[in-house]
């Protein structure tokens, strides 16, 4: 018993969700599928079309019915009021029951004669008011004359009307009662034809299911169409997708198959041309790269060897700078502090070509990311301290592990720390550490002139400067922050940048605790939060 108990329990969750994804899966593929959109579509609209052309169909058919019925039942009863109208005149007047025989009599031959408007039953009254009299075949038929028909015809007007008639044996149907005054000076008489509707509301029903019936096999019709020739329309637009898709993903040569001389075959002829042009522009974008990335590392392999040249006639000027006159020691300086710029601007030149070529290795390796930190702003420190800011970092937390190339993250960080540094206008740079079971990060906070709307996009662009007018007081060289974004690319990770006009900015570090693994969250916000314990880089030194 707990077995089944526990299987229906089980069950029930398991067809909620069936119930609640059979919905998400329609939408889906409503949103989807344009030949099952343009299907339904077609299907309700004639649908929609058909039900109104229907009910106007039906609406007319069924006057018509009546108006025949109604044509037929008023001549009928003018000729049988002429006839009771006859027949009455020779009744003497003082003899009552001369009266009561001849219009029972007259009712008979009236029910008896037969017409053109079918079936009908005929009730005669004499008198008025209550005190009336009715002669008919049965009294509930007598019954079954409304009020306010009764009413017109006493005031001596012929009038019919549609009313629920009895007509005896349980039996019981709408009818048409066509009702006159019969002149006479003996007394007040009325007559009355009631004319059955079954067989017109039998046709009426036929003509309806045949109406129904034709209509849903029109709309069935129709949609069977619309899907047809939605289906010759969307397939050249799959094709479309799918050869785009192969594109997409590499494949250049492929391109769409032509049908024909319609407007989808100009469709597909025009689709092929564009394909074929950016086929084009993409091999010679592609080989004009190529010529870049080789260029680009031919200049820089070449300048080693007379970059070592210099450099070695410039270290020997300037260790020898204090025998010469104070304008030559001067320019010895700044020929070295050059030369240093110019062989890290070189270094940069020579790893931004390794990403191009794609020959960029990751040596990943159990690191510990606080001790990376701690000896990075170590060895930031007299630079910060020269442009007169403060390296805060942020402590608490477990230990952070991950595994990562610690060469390349060391070079993240310290392009990060500089960066803050040179723009953080004197003031503290704050740096926090965080990780979890999944990622790692490292922000870099800074409180300078900050970031414009979308130049935290751009900062990652080679040789791009936020404000063109300032010196390089550091000396970068304009691609720290471009190689910083393809190490952390290389390890799976992200680097985000965030800023505002005169708040500063901030950068964030985000890597995998496991190389390989897919990044989905950071541990730290990109925006900055308020600061946690700090301590200096000095004191945690």
């Amino acid at each position: 018993m707990r077995d089944l108990t526990g299987r229906v329990s089980g069950e029930l969750p398991e067809r909620r969700a069936r119930l609640h994804a059979a919905p998400a899966s329609v939408r889906r593929r409503w949103r989807r599928s344009l030949q099952q959109r343009v299907t339904v579509t077609t299907v309700l609209l004639c649908g929609v079309v058909v039900i109104v052309i229907g009910l106007i169909l039906l609406t007319q058919i069924r006057d018509q019915i009546l108006k025949v019925k109604r044509t037929a039942a008023i001549a009928q009863s003018i000729n049988g009021l002429q006839y009771a109208e006859s027949q009455l005149a020779a009744v003497d007047a003082i003899n009552g029951d001369d009266v009561r025989t001849t219009l029972d009599r007259t009712r008979q031959q009236l029910a008896e004669r037969g017409g053109p408007a079918g079936r009908f039953d005929v009730v005669m009254f004499v008198g008025v008011g209550d005190d009336a009299i009715p002669i008919a075949r049965l009294n509930s038929l007598a019954l079954s004359v409304p009020p306010e028909l009764r009413a017109e015809v006493q005031g001596g007007v012929q009038s019919y009307q549609l009313a629920t008639v009895d007509f005896g044996d349980g039996g019981s149907g709408k009818a048409l009662l066509v009702g006159s005054p019969i002149p006479s000076s003996i007394d007040d008489f009325e007559l009355y034809y009631l004319f059955p509707l079954d067989q017109e509301e039998t046709s009426l029903a036929l003509i309806q299911g045949t109406v129904l019936l034709s209509g849903i096999a029109l709309v069935l019709l129709v949609g069977g169409i619309g899907a047809t020739v939605a289906r010759l329309v969307v397939r050249p637009v799959r094709d479309a997708a799918r050869t785009a898709e192969r594109l997409a993903s590499g494949r250049l040569e492929d391109r769409m198959r032509v049908r024909g001389e319609d407007d989808l075959a100009v469709l597909a002829t025009s689709f092929n041309d564009m394909a074929a042009s950016l086929q084009l522009q993409i091999r010679q974008l592609e080989q004009l790269s190529r010529l870049q990335q080789r260029f680009t590392s031919d200049v820089s392999h070449e300048l080693r060897t007379p970059l070592t040249t210099v450099r070695m006639a410039a270290d020997v000027l300037y260790a020898s700078r204090e025998d010469f006159p104070p304008a030559v020691a001067r320019s010895t300086e700044l020929l070295q502090a050059e030369v240093n710029r110019f062989e890290a601007l070189l270094n940069d030149l020579l790893e931004i070509s390794r990403y191009d070529a794609g020959a960029a290795v990751l040596e990943a390796e159990p690191t510990d990311l606080r001790a990376l930190v701690d000896r990075v702003c170590a060895a930031t420190h007299s630079v910060a301290a020269r442009q007169g800011s403060e390296l805060v970092v942020a402590v608490g937390g477990p230990v952070v592990m991950a595994e990562a190339d610690p060469r390349r993250v060391e070079r993240i960080v310290r392009n990060l720390i500089v960066n803050a540094v040179e723009h953080g206008e004197g003031l503290p740079v704050e740096i926090a550490v965080a990780g979890d079971g999944h990622a790692a990060a490292i922000t870099v906070r800074d409180h300078g002139i900050g970031l414009k709307p979308g130049e935290a996009a751009q900062v990652f662009s080679r040789f791009w400067r936020a404000d063109p007018s300032r010196s390089k007081g550091l000396g970068g060289t304009g691609l720290g922050l471009s190689i910083s974004l393809e190490d952390a690319r290389l390890h799976g990770g992200w680097l985000q940048a965030w800023g505002e006009p005169g708040h500063g900015a901030q950068f964030r570090l985000t890597l995998p605790i496991r190389s390989g693994a897919e990044l989905t969250h950071s541990p730290l916000p990109l925006s900055p939060q308020p600061r946690l314990p700090a301590t200096t880089a000095g004191e945690r030194a």
